[in-house]
């Protein structure tokens, strides 16, 4: 057995130079459960001065659970909560040490030694303390390359998804196109939904006999959602009656986002045969009109999002972006074609679905091999 700190430190490292034209990274930049960075700020206006390498692993230490950590693929600039950790040379092959801290055992390690209520964060002085089994170098190289081999695919399967998703954009342009704006009625998406349903909180619960609750680390960009890590909570029952989930209830997301990507997110919830709620950070939209397909009513949230829409309706209170929900329902038109039009790209869209929903099932099926090798070789 190791423990962290004997093969990796804690970079303390300030910039004492101008940090225009360097990359900046806040927390809300890495992506739960994401290996690699794909995110970061050019906007140099901010206090930021912890200075990070490429090959450093930069790790969330604020809400822990969230399963922050993503390898640095340069030299840049860094939120003070987020700790920067440097393999140390000839102690450990560089290239597993993402895979050490990207996992369960040592995000459950994170959790457990932090300190606060609202935003609990933890210090490297305790997680250098976090022990596991590392074999020797060679074994290591030879385990890294296995599991970057798993992330390189896990990357492929994620272009499909985009590849999929940019078939369907297509022909819902191609079907509706500009009469959207000529030739169809148009009403506040609020007029065709029930009132939103928001989350709840809870206290987590261990046992795992509680309340399944998803969050939004649940959701995927691609508009389903990820089961592998649900959590339970103990919630009053009192308000579970009204607010479980059901079949093809659509949930948005309130919180999240960063700079270069906008809250606001949404996914499909299709009955699992589990009982489920969700968190205060998102909240529930239940079709009531007759006239919208369900299907037709999410894709076009869906695609709103992704055109940039919910960026209109944010405000951003501590690095963190906020979705101001009821302005955005109020004040977004949902055009309204014939229902037989909407229904031809129901099926369009239920086509891509099934393709979709394959290719998390293999996504899955990856994450449980890197989780077993992972835990295999470095429990």
């Amino acid at each position: 057995m190791v423990k962290l700190g004997e093969v990796a430190k804690e970079r303390r490292e300030s910039i004492k130079t101008d940090k225009a034209n360097m990359p900046i990274v806040g927390l809300e930049h890495l992506i739960p459960q994401q290996v690699q960075l794909t995110e970061w700020s050019n906007d140099a206006d901010n206090t930021f001065t912890k200075l990070f390498h490429k090959g450093d692993v930069l790790f969330g230490r604020r809400r822990a659970y969230l399963k922050k950590a993503s390898l640095a693929p340069f030299d840049g600039i860094c939120s003070g909560d987020i700790t920067v950790i440097a393999p140390i040379e000839n102690k450990i092959a560089p290239e597993l040490l993402p895979f050490i801290i990207q996992n369960d055992a040592f995000f459950d390690y994170a959790v457990e030694k932090s300190a606060g209520s609202l935003s609990p964060r933890v210090k490297w002085e305790h997680l250098k303390n976090y022990e596991f089994e590392l074999p020797g170098l060679e074994e290591q190289r030879k385990l890294a390359k296995i599991l970057w081999a798993v992330e390189e695919t896990k990357q492929a399967y994620k272009t499909l998804f985009q590849k999929t998703d940019d078939l369907v954009k297509a022909k819902f342009e191609k079907m509706f196109g500009d009469k959207s704006t000529k030739e169809y009625i148009r009403k506040p998406i609020i007029d065709v939904i029930e009132k939103p349903i928001s989350g709840e909180w809870g206290t987590d619960d261990i046992s795992g006999n509680g309340t399944k609750v998803l969050r939004t680390t649940n959701f995927t960009d691609y508009g389903v959602i990820n089961y592998e890590d649900v959590i339970t909570r103990n919630i009053d029952k009192s308000k579970i009656k009204n607010k479980l989930l059901e079949n093809l209830d659509i949930i948005i997301e309130k919180s999240g986002g960063s700079d270069t990507k906008p809250v606001g997110r949404v996914v499909y919830y299709k009955d699992s045969g589990e009982l489920y709620l969700v968190n205060n950070f998102t909240a529930i939209l239940r079709k009531k009109d007759e006239n919208i397909n369900n299907d037709y009513l999410f894709y076009y949230l869906y695609n709103a999002y992704w055109n940039g829409e919910t960026r209109l309706f944010e405000n951003k209170t501590t690095g963190i972006h906020n979705l101001k929900l009821m302005e955005y329902l109020s004040e977004t038109k949902i055009f309204i074609p014939p229902m037989k039009l909407q229904e031809k790209f129901s099926s369009i869209f239920n086509q891509a679905e099934k393709s979709k929903q394959q290719l998390q099932t293999s996504l899955d099926s990856l994450n449980a091999t890197m989780r077993a090798l992972i835990n295999e070789n470095l429990k």
